[in-house]
């Protein structure tokens, strides 16, 4: 049965309104304390941790209301990444975890993703039974909003701890230049300084969140200003995270950026040389280039393709006993170490391959030769079967006959906004920016 709430990354919408207003917000928290108690996990807190936006800290108070009302204490970390929250929830004594945030959107909106007890994303089966119990219960729930505030009561030092000790010496970074975008996020407080504790030099930017300015025109997604410091600067690299830090990008010295294909194909090369590739396989995602599966075919590494989500890459990470997956966007997942998207995780262990290695992010990722490759995001009012679409088909049939095997297209619904997602790739870039304007005329003619 398809979920109403729950998307591709736990509930998203604008912050007070519904999903995400007062009452739905409280209804959840007193759900998830129902699951909880059939897992006969309710002797442990719930952990909350939350991105900088303005609304995280009523949402916060809100749910852990809930939780209250259901029989569960909730333990409060104040600002922390997505991943901080995972491992924080499968390392301590937790029964689940909750990161309250909107990853790359902008404040306005907020979200709501739900760990277990493993430190796992819930499964959607979870997902749909907690779901479930949020409409039964919702009706009979008041809260006019006015929660008292949390205090944070958890320490995030083990967190850092952890990924500094996933590092080869003490300090792996001695002598590299970095400019760090934190995306006016949750790794304000954060990278800068794990960063110099591995022996960077950091210059941090974007790292003043008010509560309105995460990700605003900043971060992982808005890399024009750090591309022109890095270059300015003569930096070895830039490194940018979007809000929740559950993704990272990187810039080369001369200004390439070094995106989640190119930090997969830098970490597949390291894990096979180790010997810690098993398979000699690598999990991405429909969005991946396919530049990238043809350099990891070169050295004899497999690619296998998900749907778009991290949360997917890892359960076929899981199924397959894959060490490496992620997306283009930047979710890099090492399965030795994590059970999501890390951020500066992967920011640490791309660059400490350039150390190692003695070269340069531009060298590094030179054998990444990349297919041009757009996406165009088309907004929408209603998400019909795409089956249904008879002129975006017909489109799409059309255009895949013009490649000839030499190009991808994918179209596919946003998980978390009103978009329909169009990705055309090609050999040269003038027929596919004219293949995904024919899609978008076709989108526009069957939906308005």
């Amino acid at each position: 049965m398809a979920k109403r709430l729950f998307g591709t990354d736990g509930i998203r919408g604008t912050a007070g309104k519904p999903p995400l207003d007062p009452g739905t917000v409280t209804a959840l928290g007193i759900a998830l304390a129902e699951d909880l108690h059939h897992q006969k996990l309710a002797q442990l807190p719930v952990l909350i941790g939350m991105d900088t936006r303005e609304s995280g800290p009523a949402i916060a108070a809100q749910l852990a209301d809930g939780l209250r009302r259901g029989g569960i204490r909730a333990d409060f970390a104040g600002v922390l990444t997505t991943p901080g929250v995972a491992y924080l929830t499968r390392t301590g004594d937790y029964s689940s975890g909750v990161m309250i945030s909107a990853s790359h959107n902008p404040f306005e909106d907020n979200g709501i993703k739900i760990f277990a007890h493993s430190g796992f994303k819930l499964p959607d089966e979870e997902e749909h039974e907690v779901e479930e119990a949020i409409f039964r219960i919702l009706p009979d729930v008041t809260n006019d909003g006015t929660v008292e505030a949390l205090a944070p009561s958890t320490s995030v030092r083990p967190y850092v701890d952890f990924l500094l000790s996933t590092l080869s010496s003490a300090k792996p970074l001695a002598g590299l230049k970095i400019i760090m975008d934190c995306g006016n996020g949750a790794a304000s407080a954060l990278a800068p300084d794990l960063f110099r504790e591995a022996g960077a030099e950091v210059t941090a930017i974007c790292n003043q969140p008010n509560g309105r300015n995460i990700n605003l025109n900043c971060g992982a997604l808005h890399l024009e200003s750090l591309r022109a410091q890095v270059v300015a600067a003569g930096a070895d690299a830039g490194a940018a995270f979007d809000g929740d830090a559950d993704r990272s990008m990187l810039i080369a010295p001369s200004g390439r950026i070094v995106d989640g294909d190119a930090m997969m194909l830098i970490a597949a090369r390291r894990l096979q040389a180790s010997g810690h590739l098993p398979g000699n396989m690598v999990v991405a995602t429909v969005m991946s280039n396919l530049g990238l599966e043809k350099a990891l075919g070169s050295l004899g590494i497999a690619m296998l393709r998900t749907p778009v989500g991290d949360k997917y890459v890892l359960e076929e990470m899981v199924r397959r006993q894959a060490a490496l997956g992620g997306e283009q966007s930047g979710h890099i997942i090492f399965r030795e170490y994590a059970t999501t998207g890390d951020g500066m995780l992967t920011a640490l262990k791309v660059l400490e391959t350039a150390v190692l290695t003695g070269k340069t992010l531009d060298e590094l990722a030179a054998d990444l030769v990349v297919y041009p490759q757009l996406l165009v995001n088309v907004r929408v009012k209603e998400r019909r079967p795409l089956d249904q679409l008879t002129r975006v088909t017909d489109e799409i049939h059309a255009c895949e006959a013009e490649l000839n095997g030499s190009g991808r297209i994918l179209v596919r619904y946003s998980g978390t906004e009103p978009l329909l997602r169009v990705m055309v790739e090609g050999l040269e870039q003038g027929q596919v920016q004219r293949l995904a304007d024919r899609v978008k005329d076709a989108i526009h003619a069957d939906l308005g």
